[in-house]
């Protein structure tokens, strides 16, 4: 059965409703783009639900609706297709995961051992991908959207470089090329145990984590000879 046509949620155009001494008709499209945001951020929430327990191929707009407890209908008022939500909850996860990196791979203080470094930055982006698993089936599902994709790999280059820039504090006096490889290798290293920590929870899930941290100090120790960072200009 189709959907009964319903009126949008969408902002209104100023002036299209008349004003009162109590509401002027500026006030009208606010309150109505407010709804409207909120409405994106039920679908978005519902998305990332269906996505996480589904994955991307396998969902669809009806299951989506559905979990944010609207009608088809409503949901095509803000988002035409499934690609559509994937490409707008994906880019709001990357500006989440941008600001994550930002706080992780900021100066290091010349005192902070590197155990302690790795560790700071292991438990951030376990954290942001336990509060926000839909990122990874997203950004790990076979059919992911183009536009995703893309930006994806845009994000990965850019943490290699922000990785880069961490590790010059600790690997003084080494060619540029080889911190550059040893970024790929501990991206490669972090990005291999998050997705086999992730597969668990609880107790196993933290002992995982260690893991991967005791793995990339046992990989970095060496190559810093013991040094502690040297302070940023």
């Amino acid at each position: 059965m189709s959907d009964k046509p319903e009126t949008p949620e969408q902002p209104g155009t100023p002036g299209s409703e008349p004003g009162t001494p109590d509401k002027p008709r500026r006030e009208q499209p606010r309150r109505r783009q407010a709804r409207g945001e909120r409405r994106i951020a039920q679908l978005l929430d519902a998305a990332a639900s269906v996505f996480c327990a589904s994955g991307y191929t396998a969902a669809s707009t009806n299951a989506i609706a559905r979990e944010a407890g609207v009608s088809p209908g409503t949901l095509y008022q803000f988002f035409p297709n499934k690609e559509a939500i994937a490409i707008e909850l994906g880019g709001r996860l990357m500006h989440e995961m941008r600001q994550t990196y930002g706080a992780v791979f900021g100066r290091v203080d010349p005192a902070t051992p590197l155990a302690e470094t790795v560790g700071a930055a292991v438990d951030r982006f376990v954290a942001f991908n336990s509060e926000h698993p839909v990122f990874f089936a997203l950004m790990k599902g076979p059919d992911t959207p183009g536009r995703i994709a893309e930006e994806h790999e845009a994000l990965h280059a850019t943490m290699v470089a922000r990785i880069e820039e961490l590790l010059s504090s600790y690997l003084t006096g080494r060619p540029a090329a080889e911190v550059t490889r040893t970024a790929h290798v501990c991206l490669g290293i972090h990005k291999a145990g998050l997705e086999l920590a992730l597969a668990h929870e609880g107790a196993e899930r933290d002992a995982y984590v260690q893991e991967v941290k005791n793995v990339l100090i046992r990989y970095l120790e060496p190559l810093t000879c013991g040094h502690t960072p040297t302070p940023s200009p």
